[in-house]
């Protein structure tokens, strides 16, 4: 078995996926088949020796679809689709307001009587041809599509010799087909938004020259040149050079970065002032933008609760609406009261509604650095009032700095400082890194230590200058006879209070001073925390496994609840607890410490998952940039999506109420039944437009 992904053309709802899918389904050798109506295509598990191109092309028109020849052929643009939209709105309100006064004047039944049959039938079938012909195979495959119940009314005026308003119905149908298109590819633009970011060729270096080769033939270990006002095609590590580099597709960030040789950099970004080499690390959709695109285009597949009950309340709507139409004929004796019922409901509608809003919104978040893995976790970020947060690398920085230095009797603090960072000078331990960049900070010159030796668990020992120096923690306390060393400091022990990590520094036997280190908190968490309780959060707390005192520090800063000493385990049993209590849990994290309870949260938000794969995986939301201000945006993005789908829901519901009944009734002629079908379909794409904008 294979995984293999193609293209599907001229699915324009959820129901057209719905029959790709079945006619694939039904292929020998096709083990499962998923088809994403956001980026057009179709996801296949299947047996190639079974199954080829040729028959899933055969499978795929037979529903009334194509696979494209070219199997990069990508979707069709849609800039022009506003004037199209104008065009055809300008049209529809002809035609309604003919419709309009052709009922109150009579017009209408004078010239259904006027014209004879053998002229309006022809011209009322070519009209008609592309949906009848859609009826057609759907009938044949025993299905009921909403263009079968609207032909019905088209049948039923055509049979009592309304050819007019059955022309009519022919023309709204067309129009309601023109909307769904448009509508859908409006949702589109967000992914098709990012599509366009991605690089198209590449400056490779090969044989001491360079070429330019397509993108996608770089590979992993090849370095590539960037000029300036190129977008760089590789995720990689620059070699030489300096550029200031726009990520803003990548991270959503507004202000460019500063980027030399050592720095990572990621495809889709731009570099601009400078010119630069790098080694490429990830290349296609391996890279971050890669990742970024197919976890977004993916998204669809994560369907919510709305959409999942939207779609069976569709499977179920038809099949009344035909009810109710036979019941109107049988009690009313009216065919054309009949012909309006089957002509009134709108059944797309349902399906609509909630993808549409959904992936307009998906993919908008995922250009200001928010990705958002689909409707659930649209869902669970509305309904969340509960955030459990990490803290090392996500409420702070994760890089420790030297916050104060404790020289003791005998000793000068710069001296201490110069002796401990010269000893620490190899050591790649986050404080060792600490306490060089103190030293730099100073304007100390590090001497070039002898005798280096790492103690796991302990510290560092070194001869710098011909004097023993020896750095480290608590158990590190005492000279080589075993003899305890004592620093006897006041502030020492307020400081380690505090929650600040101490490293003890000795010089030749003898205590010579402390250095207290502190992780740095994110600047911007406090107000994101504030945004978070404007937002309705009743609770936020912060689970750690960082010691006590580190973890009240910080918690008391932010005026938020904390539990320390937490192991992975732990984490999850207190979000399972939430979640008994009956409440819907977000975590925030970002580490691979974190992942299960960003697995078992209601909804995982990961920060700064550019880089953070597990903690990306396992999160429903992931942030492309270590900004806090984007977990509030990200709750935001949510309740504003989940506004308009409630909004599309209630609107094409109380629509179809309100339209089957005036039908029914026999109050709703069928000619503006028929321009009022397509009212949901062009409110929905209105309603969910909104999301496309930027706030």
């Amino acid at each position: 078995m294979r995984t293999i992904e193609v293209p599907v053309e001229g699915m324009d709802c959820v129901e057209c996926t719905e029959h790709v899918q079945r006619a694939l389904e039904a292929l020998p050798g096709v083990a499962r088949v998923e088809v994403l109506l956001a980026s057009e295509r179709a996801i296949l598990e299947l047996d190639e020796a079974r199954v080829g191109m040729d028959r899933l092309r055969q499978a795929v028109a037979g529903a009334g679809y194509r696979i494209p020849d070219d199997a990069v052929a990508r979707p069709r643009g849609g800039g022009s689709d506003r004037r199209r939209l104008g065009l055809l709105g300008a049209a529809t309100v002809v035609v309604v307001l003919a419709a309009i006064v052709g009922e109150r004047l009579g017009w209408i039944a004078a010239a259904s009587r006027a014209v004879p049959w053998f002229v309006w039938l022809p011209a009322l079938v070519v009209a008609g041809l592309p949906v009848f012909r859609e009826v057609a195979r759907a009938t044949v495959q025993r299905r009921i599509i909403a263009h079968s119940v609207m032909t019905l009314g088209v049948v039923a005026a055509a049979a009592v010799g309304q050819w007019a308003t059955a022309l009519i119905v022919v023309f709204f149908m067309r129009v309601g087909d023109t909307i769904e298109r448009l509508t859908v590819g409006r949702a589109r633009q967000a992914v098709r938004g990012l599509m366009a970011l991605a690089p198209q060729t590449a400056r490779l270096e090969r044989d001491g020259g360079e070429e330019v080769v397509p993108a996608g033939h770089v590979r992993a270990g090849d370095v590539v040149r960037v000029l300036p006002g190129e977008a760089i095609p590789v995720d990689g590590v620059v070699l030489s050079g300096h550029a200031t580099v726009d990520q803003a597709a990548i991270t959503g960030e507004s202000m460019p970065v500063e980027v030399g040789p050592g720095a990572a950099v990621y495809a889709a970004t731009l570099a601009n002032l400078g010119s630069l080499r790098v080694r490429a690390t990830a290349v296609g959709e391996g890279t971050t933008f890669g990742r970024v695109v197919h976890l977004v285009e993916e998204a669809e597949r994560g369907k919510g609760r709305a959409q999942q009950l939207a779609d069976r309340y569709s499977s179920v709507y038809l099949p009344v609406v035909v009810a109710l139409g036979v019941a109107t004929f049988v009690l009313r004796r009216d065919p054309l009261a009949a012909a309006a019922v089957f002509v009134v409901a709108c059944s797309c509608a349902f399906t609509l509604a909630t993808p549409m809003a959904m992936m307009a919104s998906i993919g908008t978040a995922a250009r200001r650095g928010v990705l958002i893995k689909g409707g659930r976790a649209i869902e669970a970020l509305d309904a969340a009032r509960v955030a459990l947060l990490d803290k090392t690398g996500t409420l702070t920085l994760g890089r420790p700095e030297i916050r104060r230095l404790i020289a003791l009797p005998g000793f000068d603090a710069e001296d201490v400082l110069a002796l401990a960072a010269s000893a620490e000078r190899y050591s790649e331990h986050p404080l060792a890194r600490a306490v060089r960049q103190a030293a730099h900070a100073r304007g100390i010159r590090l001497a070039d230590p002898q005798d280096f030796e790492a103690l796991p668990g302990r510290g560092v020992r070194a001869v710098v200058g011909g004097r023993t120096v020896e750095v480290g923690n608590a158990r590190f306390s005492a000279d080589a006879s075993g003899r305890r060393l004592t620093w006897d400091d006041p502030e020492a022990a307020r400081l380690e209070e505090q929650g600040h990590t101490l490293l003890y520094v000795a010089v030749d036997g003898r205590a010579a001073g402390v250095l207290a280190a502190a992780d740095v908190e994110r600047p911007e968490v406090g107000g994101a925390l504030e945004e978070l309780r404007r937002l309705g959060f009743d609770r936020l707390e912060l689970l750690t496994g960082d010691r006590e005192p580190a973890a009240r520090a910080i918690a008391e800063h932010l005026a938020i609840p904390f539990r320390a000493e937490l192991l992975p385990e732990d984490k999850i049993a207190v979000v399972r607890a939430e979640q008994r209590a009956g409440s819907r849990v977000m975590m925030v994290g970002d580490g691979v410490n974190d992942a299960p309870a960003l697995a078992a949260a209601d909804v995982g938000v990961a920060m700064g998952s550019a880089g953070a794969a597990v903690a990306a995986e396992a999160a429903s939301v992931g942030l492309l940039r270590d900004d806090w201000r984007l977990v509030p945006e990200a709750v935001r993005v949510a309740r504003r999506t989940m506004r308009v789908v409630r909004g599309n829901l209630l609107f094409t519901i109380g629509f179809n109420v309100v339209g089957l009944t005036l039908a029914a009734l026999g109050l709703l002629p069928p000619a503006l039944a028929a321009a009022a079908q397509s009212i949901p379909d062009l409110g929905i794409m209105l309603n969910s437009s909104r999301l496309l904008r930027d706030r």
